[in-house]
């Protein structure tokens, strides 16, 4: 079975050769009766027939005498659009690390077993890549983003999407703290910051621009401690966490890329940090941007003073509410054993002193770093309750459905998995309640959540799983079922337990193919890799190579990411500046 919180998959042999697979692609396939939510074509809960043909919704033929070459009956099933996660951890660096740090990350957790037709994996925290394919799709996923990626090491990044099977995939590319780019805000030249972005990311095949802790991980790795505010200058370079912020937030803008600047604000975790999370939005002046894992930043107090830690999510739900420029994602907290992994190094040496649990630190040249710490969330912890909490707050605070999208930050605040169990919180008042009566009674002080009585419908589901993630990542063939779009399909028995009812779909589609059937992996398709088409000036690239060839390990020629890392294909996703 796939889909349920600890329990690997069962695969059965399937047996198809890809020429197979792409005739597969090419049948119509009709999903008949089924009860649709698809929110960005305004549909609620109404009967009616999904049609794919080559791997994309298409008209229901005007033909009497068309016959599908599959049928699926859907009557008094659910049937929504497979699901998008825009901010997961599935590959690169910190991954790998985390996978050789926790070996007993493996051993505790059951295996996805091999057939004569499929390759065996581990489960865990972080799953292989060919468990998390599997894992993703037996939940009803079908498009996954990694959230952090050196540019350095986008060339396998690739190569691990190539081993991570069913679901289409990119990444966003690490700006916040390279050199290069710190050095274009200290000199003033937007012209050839934007240049360098849009080269880079052309040139690692990625989607969209990250910024992490800007300036505090280069602080930190200079033998400081990090950076507290928007204005304390970085070393070394003369420039701010705030001028990193607006610059790279305008230049992605200028490049029209379609994503917005992904901002992992300075302080994470930190208690006080809400107080950095406001002064950020604030900062924008209006400029698009998307603020991720916003659970992590949104806590009261003295900064750093874990006394008067409580929750400030009303204060900046209010602002989100109020600017419709922010878009975020929330990085819930579920209780239990999970490992953090971030690009944010000082964060994780933070937590390593916290928990006093083994640690360990990676640095990637002039781009990035990251830290990797196991963690155990408890439901008895003040601090982990609170966490689970302000989570919870911020889907039920924020007034529009699609500006939040679901997120666990997997698995930093705990395994995809659980989103089926994230959603039974959200659409049971009364689930909620009971659970929050096992948490310590101080977090019923520190926090608004026990007042907040409102229930997702599964209209607004639809939306903060599948459609908002969808549009805030431009994606405009994913994340619904209109003629055009992706055939991608998650199928759900109906359920008043709604974490069962998310956990195994009766059926999940992949472009047409029936790849997921009660839990079952049924055919073991590759997705395409997504990544933005960037367009940049190339009379700066003679100043980019002097930098490569005075300051980097690797020879400029070596640095981009041939098309032949795009094994399965790759879809460029157009930018509106190009």
């Amino acid at each position: 079975m796939v889909g349920r919180r600890g329990e690997a998959p069962l695969v059965p042999p399937y047996g198809n050769s890809d020429s197979r697979n792409k005739a597969r692609l090419m049948s119509l396939v009709k999903i008949a009766n089924g009860t649709v939510y698809d929110p960005t074509n305004n549909i609620d809960g109404v009967v009616q027939d999904i049609w794919i043909q080559d791997g994309k919704i298409v008209a229901p033929p005007t033909a009497t005498d068309v016959r599908p070459d599959r049928t699926l009956d859907a009557t008094g099933l659910v049937v929504m659009a497979g699901g998008v996660d825009m901010h997961a951890h599935i590959a690169g660096p910190k991954v790998n690390l985390a996978r050789k740090m926790r070996p007993e990350d493996k051993r505790l957790a059951p295996p996805v077993r091999r057939t004569p037709n499929t390759r065996s994996g581990t489960t865990g925290s972080v799953p292989s890549t060919f468990a998390t394919g599997y894992l993703y799709a037996g939940m009803g996923y079908t498009t996954v983003f990694d959230a952090a990626i050196p540019p350095l090491a986008a060339r396998h990044a690739h190569e691990e999407f190539g081993d991570t099977p069913i679901i289409d995939k990119g990444f966003f590319l690490l700006f916040g703290n390279n050199h290069y780019v710190l050095n274009q805000i200290a000199a003033k030249e937007p012209e050839r910051l934007k240049a360098f972005v849009g080269w880079m990311l052309q040139a690692a095949k990625s989607y969209a621009v990250k910024v992490v802790n800007p300036g505090g991980i280069e602080v930190w790795k200079h033998g400081g401690d990090n950076v507290h505010n928007l204005d304390e200058s970085v070393e070394h370079f003369n420039v701010t966490p705030r001028q990193i912020i607006t610059s790279l937030t305008q230049t992605a803008m200028d490049l029209g890329l379609p994503h917005p600047v992904h901002i992992h604000c300075n302080n994470l975790g930190l208690p006080g940090n809400w107080n950095t999370t406001l002064a950020t939005m604030q900062a924008l002046e209006g400029r698009r941007a998307h603020l991720t894992h916003i659970q992590f930043h949104s806590y009261g107090g003295g900064l750093g003073e874990q006394s008067q830690f409580c929750s400030e999510t009303t204060k900046l739900a209010d602002y989100v509410n109020s600017h419709p420029n922010l878009t975020v994602d929330v990085g819930q907290v579920l209780f239990g054993e999970t490992t953090s992994m971030t690009g944010d190094g000082p964060l994780g040496y933070y937590l390593h002193k916290v928990t006093g649990r083994k640690w360990t630190n990676a640095d990637t040249e002039m781009e990035a770093g990251c830290g990797i710490v196991p963690i155990t969330y408890r439901e008895k912890s003040f601090v982990h309750a609170l966490q689970w909490a302000i989570g919870l707050e911020w889907y039920l605070l924020v007034n529009d459905p699609w500006r939040i999208a679901m997120s666990t930050d997997h698995p930093n605040g705990g395994s995809f998995l659980a989103y089926p169990e994230i959603i039974q919180l959200l659409m049971d008042r009364t689930y909620r309640q009971e659970v929050l009566k096992r948490v310590p009674p101080r977090v019923l002080e520190c926090s608004v959540l026990k007042d907040l009585d409102r229930e997702y419908s599964l209209y607004e589901i639809a939306i903060i799983t599948r459609a908002a993630p969808a549009r805030m990542l431009g994606l405009k063939h994913k994340g619904h079922l209109g003629i055009g779009a992706d055939g991608d399909v998650a199928i759900y028995t109906p359920n008043a337990n709604k974490l069962d009812m998310f956990a195994l779909p009766r059926f999940v589609l992949k472009g047409g193919v029936v790849i997921v059937e009660q839990g079952e992996i049924r055919e073991e398709l590759f997705g395409r890799t997504l990544h933005a088409a960037t367009s940049y000036d190339e009379g700066v690239l003679p100043d980019i190579q002097k930098w490569f060839e005075e300051y980097y390990t690797i020879q400029f020629n070596n640095y981009p990411v041939d098309e032949h890392y795009m094994t399965h294909g790759s879809t460029a996703v157009a930018c509106s500046g190009s």
